[in-house]
């Protein structure tokens, strides 16, 4: 498995650098977060060829990698269309000043395809493992992972929709999924990873998979996930007042006022 992880790795970051290219042309950093999700399919479709391990479970983890890549790709791409480089980038790339290159090329992109290949270790484990008949632990992970994916795509759907509306600019989202969670979106990306996890976990390497969904997890709710909108919005009073009914992560029913 050690060997299939360094192949793997190696692939995503010779990806990156090639994107890191085309930020550095566009001067446009944010299309690190268009490239997260094909990302993974670099690193399924890697392990699947070097290997020369085309199993059911192989083929099951790089199809719903696929169909959870694209989508994502073509909604962030979308966000972008027409926009200034996101926020984050810009005041990162005004920080750094003329180490900007340099601070790109490590603290965006290298850094990402690392953690990104720390997150598809249920794919790479998959890979290096024996092939084996799909069994009801593959069922149990494909439906949680079908359950995480429609919460990520309808939480962004109705986002989207939502700023579509010129009325709604610069105001905060309270319906739909976004009435049950703040950040319903995160929420669906961390439960299909481990769905992707429960799936792995009928391979011979499943279990030291486990750092994937973790990674993602502790990305989600403790550094670039959640703590960065959550900051954005400290200062805005109609997010402050929609935060003390609202769960940030976990759906749970609206908090009655008063």
């Amino acid at each position: 498995m050690l060997q299939t992880y360094g192949i793997a790795l190696l692939a995503v970051l010779a990806s990156m650098a090639v994107v890191f290219l085309i930020a550095l042309a566009k001067r446009r950093n944010d299309i690190a977060d268009v490239v997260w999700g094909p990302g993974f399919l670099v690193v399924a479709l890697t392990v699947m060829v070097t290997t020369g391990n085309f199993s059911e479970r192989m083929l099951l983890l790089t199809g719903i990698i696929a169909i959870w890549a694209g989508r994502l790709a073509w909604h962030i791409g979308l966000r972008h269309v027409g926009m200034p480089e996101d926020s984050r980038y810009a005041r990162w790339r005004k920080e750094w000043g003329d180490q900007v290159a340099v601070r790109s090329f490590f603290q965006v992109f290298m850094l990402q395809g690392l953690l990104l290949s720390f997150v598809a270790l249920p794919v790479i484990a998959v890979g290096s493992s024996p092939a084996s008949p799909l069994g009801l632990l593959d069922m149990m992970g494909a439906l949680i992972w079908l359950g995480g994916f429609l919460i990520e795509a309808i939480a962004d759907w109705q986002l989207a929709q939502f700023k579509r509306v010129p009325a709604n600019k610069g105001r905060v989202i309270m319906s739909g999924l976004w009435s049950w969670s703040r950040h319903p979106n995160y929420f669906g990306e961390v439960v299909l990873w481990w769905g992707i996890w429960i799936i792995a976990l009928s391979s011979a390497n499943g279990l030291f998979a486990l750092l994937g969904p973790v990674t993602i997890t502790v990305l989600l709710l403790k550094v670039s996930g959640i703590p960065l909108l959550e900051e954005k919005y400290r200062t805005n009073p109609e997010y402050q007042d929609y935060a003390r009914r609202t769960s940030i992560f976990l759906p749970l029913p609206p908090r009655k006022e008063g």
